[in-house]
């Protein structure tokens, strides 16, 4: 079949929707899908350009590292659209590109569907405190049933996250198809040549977070948590490896807590090239976010044989089962930093949690979860063929 994506974010820039999307499109083309994506133009080429339309974006005043892309540029493609013969269209971000592929699929006749990436209930007070947080979770709500309501089927990451959805009143037709791993992810890494790269002693005890550097991945109860290890451990060093808005509020919070030598922040890494590195520099990998719709990272960590200490909420608990590859801790700077420094100091332990999450980890195929997507594509598009023609007159969006 041929498949339109259309998203508001891609690589370079670098997050878990961007991950998912090229997953997927791989997956899919590898199965003779033909897969095109929408996406802004930051500027900068990627690695595979091939069927990825470039449109001019603009900023947001709020979180300067993402973009949307600008609508007038993706109705100039109409012509090319309508000579493409697609069959479906494949939502991917709740913005520009939300309203963009609704009206798109109406003036194709093909169905749209979305993915739900982002727990948006909890996310956007942080990116605009000057209003209430019920306000902003009582907004997100509504937006979210008023554009998923609208839709011909979504694409949820979670277990959690579709209850969640459903609680809202959002009643489409909807699967359980996370973002898997690909074979790549397993190829080991070179922890000691990360180490090196970035001045990190051989032996130094390290814990690890990779992802958005944003509000709510919590990552300041990791902090808190650094702080009692470091009385048990005290050459400790948590990597931080990623960029986002919180990043310069964290470091202000580093200085304050006096953990300037126990903190290293990395920035963004290339995904290929420099993340398994990354992954396999760490003694454990930690995780603390209450928000996330998926957790495609405690994946990756446990592909490359790493332990993990994480709280269970939300879709991590779809990725998290006890003794697979993790400690899952309690909400408690207590018990967290315990299980890290149990991992820390127990090697022999902690190599044995690795190895049998990188098997756990496994069980998790990108190939596998593309063809339950291309099967929902199927199914979608059968149903869409059974509506009146009447019914898919334009409509408000």
């Amino acid at each position: 079949m041929k498949v339109l994506m259309i998203s508001d974010v891609y690589f370079p820039r670098v997050n878990g929707v961007s991950t998912s999307i090229a997953t997927f499109r791989r997956e899919l083309e590898a199965h003779g899908h033909e897969v095109h994506l929408i996406a802004p133009d930051y500027g900068q080429i990627t690695e595979d350009e091939r069927n990825i339309h470039r449109i001019p974006s603009r900023g947001l005043i709020l979180d300067p590292e993402d973009r949307m892309i600008k609508a007038g540029h993706v109705m100039a493609m109409r012509g090319w659209l309508h000579r493409s013969d697609f069959d479906i269209v494949h939502i991917q971000t709740p913005f520009v590109a939300h309203y963009m592929g609704v009206r798109l699929a109406r003036e194709l006749g093909v169905p749209r569907v979305e993915s739900y990436h982002t727990f948006f209930e909890e996310y956007l007070y942080y990116y605009v405190p000057f209003l209430p947080k019920q306000f902003m979770r009582f907004l997100a709500r509504r937006l979210s049933s008023h554009q998923c309501n609208n839709l011909d089927g979504m694409v949820v990451p979670s277990s959690a996250m579709l209850e969640a959805l459903r609680n809202y009143g959002i009643a489409t037709h909807a699967e359980v198809i996370p973002t898997g791993l690909e074979a790549e992810s397993f190829e080991p890494g070179d922890g000691a040549a990360f180490r090196l790269r970035y001045g990190i002693a051989a032996q130094r005890p390290v814990l690890l977070y990779v992802g958005r550097v944003a509000f709510e991945k919590n990552i300041g109860f990791l902090l808190k948590v650094l702080v009692r290890v470091r009385q048990d451990i005290p050459d400790v060093l948590l990597v931080v490896a990623g960029e986002g808005p919180a990043l310069s509020s964290l470091m202000h919070e580093v200085g304050r807590l006096a953990l300037s030598n126990n903190v290293l922040f990395v920035g963004y890494l290339d995904r290929r090239r420099e993340l398994p590195d990354c992954y396999r520099s760490a003694d454990v990998f930690v995780f603390s976010s209450h928000t996330e719709t998926q957790g495609l990272v405690l994946l990756e960590a446990m592909a490359q044989g790493v332990p993990l200490v994480s709280l269970a909420k939300m879709g991590a608990k779809d990725v998290l089962k006890p003794g697979q590859g993790v400690l899952i801790a309690d909400n408690d700077i207590e018990d967290f930093s315990a299980k890290a420094v149990k991992l820390l100091r127990d090697k022999e332990y902690a190599s044995g949690l690795g190895a049998i999450g990188r098997d756990y980890a496994a069980t998790w195929s990108a190939a596998a979860l593309a063809h339950g997507l291309a099967g929902f594509y199927q199914a979608v598009i059968e149903r869409h063929a059974e509506v009146p023609t009447a019914s898919l007159a334009p409509q408000r969006s």
